[in-house]
């Protein structure tokens, strides 16, 4: 009887998640032979691509929906600090590799933006004040500037000041050192570096089409899309890491863990501008609040974005809907997800969610000039001849039992992995990219759990001098490393006296 071939990890998608899991893995373990399994036939096709996401470095600087505001007023920044944390340990690891010469230049895939928070109104203004009050006592964001001075504004903000009515209530808050960040030119950075390594590999236009446990692991049945042909791949450790196709492998798995998950589907929109007359005045990521009754993915922002050298403006996100779970994927993904474990809490969520369907579907009927409305109330002087409309990429909200409602949707990321380490998935969407390294590292020690304590730990230490929770509480080893990974970034000058925190 022929002998499956054998490896010691497949991960199935070739986007951010994958591409960092599988570097770290052979950072930790040079031996370890792994395969990347991806459907279309190049890297950070879908979700990583830069035109199908936003490209910010999730930072909490200028999100105001990481710093929620209760009925009575007080602002809650766990979140932001959490956020920052953790894209100061996906720093690290770029620095880290920045150093191995196969890895590339890092000024491909990440640039200095300000990162800017914008409120009109009363509420809106007090809102940001308590905000910066808050926020800028912490040491990770001991640089925020604040101003309600309109001739300030618009120096921050040329392109979004002219043009407003003069008794305007508005406010700002502004930190120089935010990034832009290309996904896709990081994924693909880090693919090349990956197989510039011996036994890892990378396969195109290829689908998991089966998923089986056998006694050491998993078997992959994988279907070459252009030939038809399919080969059985034997792996101890599988990672889900399709995006939107990681739901339906999870639930091919069969794994206890993935009952009672659903999905449900929202695209984006954006207007885009590429005139460089526009795109010079306005040099920032522009954050502000989303409309009453909006969800929080829909918070409209205002862009730089750097792609392959180039800069463009992004404005949106306008949310869509359609029952495809990829860009390039299937109207029947949706109905085909639902199983008897799950339409439960996916009905309870339809019954709950009344509202956002109904914001989707307005949204998805807007006309250009709807959509030019909301961009002049971020700059007024918009001239239409310089937008043009952009698809982004599927995002597969998690639907999740609930005790109580039945079932909640969660605008966030899942990791869902199997009792004995096998198998694991990502699941949802933002803050994703920029924090892919603390949760590819959660993926580590909840799967790898001896590894990452005994035979990892060392290694893990030098590429993560400092983990969150560190970085949380020690202001002083904050502003070391997040000087040197700046350094490392080229996101700074290096200075004759700045120290290495080796």
């Amino acid at each position: 009887m022929a002998h499956n071939e054998a490896v010691d990890v497949v991960l199935v998608g070739a986007g951010i998640m994958s591409a960092t899991l599988a570097v770290l893995l052979k950072e930790l373990d040079p031996a370890i032979k792994l395969e990347v399994v991806e459907l279309m036939d190049s890297g950070a096709a879908e979700s990583s691509n830069p035109w199908n996401n936003a490209g910010t470095g999730h930072a909490g600087l200028c999100e105001l929906n990481y710093t929620p505001q209760a009925a009575d007023g007080t602002v809650d920044i766990k979140k932001a600090v959490h956020i920052n944390t953790q894209f100061e340990v996906s720093k690290q690891f770029w620095s880290y590799l920045t150093k191995k010469a196969t890895f590339g230049s890092c000024k491909t895939f990440i640039s200095p933006v300000p990162h800017l928070s914008f409120v009109q109104g009363d509420s809106g203004v007090s809102f940001l004040k308590e905000r910066f009050k808050l926020l800028s006592k912490h040491h990770a964001f001991a640089d925020m500037e604040y101003t309600e001075d309109k001739a300030k504004m618009a120096d921050w903000m040329p392109l979004m000041m002219p043009g407003r009515p003069a008794d305007e209530v508005v406010a700002a808050t502004r930190v120089m050192n935010g990034t832009d960040v290309n996904f896709g030119a990081l994924t693909n950075q880090l693919l090349k570096h990956l197989t510039s390594a011996p036994d890892a590999q990378v396969k195109y236009c290829k689908r998991v089409t089966g998923l089986k446990r056998n006694n050491g692991g998993w078997t992959v049945s994988i279907k070459d899309v252009n030939s038809g042909n399919t080969r059985d791949v034997d792996a101890k450790f599988v990672f889900l890491g399709a995006g939107g196709a990681a739901l339906p492998l999870l639930q091919a798995s069969g794994i206890e863990e993935s009952k009672g998950f659903g999905g449900f589907p929202i695209s984006g929109q954006w207007l885009r501008c590429d005139n460089p007359e526009v795109v010079k005045h306005h040099q920032a990521k522009v954050y502000s609040q989303a409309a009453v009754g909006s969800p929080p993915m829909s918070v409209p922002h205002l862009d730089t974005r750097v792609v392959d050298g180039k800069k463009s403006l992004l404005f949106g996100p306008y949310a869509g809907f359609t029952t495809k779970f990829l860009k390039h994927g299937s109207f029947m993904d949706l109905p085909m997800s639902v199983r008897a474990g799950n339409i439960g809490p996916m009905l309870a969520v339809a019954k709950n969610n009344m509202d956002l369907t109904k914001y989707l579907v307005s949204e998805v009927m807007q006309s250009m000039e709807q959509r030019l409305e909301s961009l002049r109330r971020f700059y007024p002087e918009a001239k239409a001849e310089d937008w043009r409309l952009e698809v982004a990429g599927q995002r597969v909200q998690i639907i999740k039992k609930d005790p109580k409602k039945g079932g909640v949707l969660q605008f966030g990321t899942e990791l869902v992995a199997a009792k004995d380490g096998s198998l694991a998935a990502l699941l949802g969407a933002s803050p994703g990219a920029s924090v892919t390294v603390s949760i590819m590292l959660e993926l580590i020690e909840k799967c790898f759990p001896g590894k990452a304590s005994g035979e990892w730990a060392a290694k893990l230490a030098e590429i993560f001098p400092a983990r969150e929770k560190v970085l949380e509480t020690d202001a002083a080893l904050y502003r070391k490393i997040n000087a040197h990974n700046n350094i490392a970034l080229e996101l700074v000058e290096a200075s004759n006296e700045t120290e290495s925190y080796a």
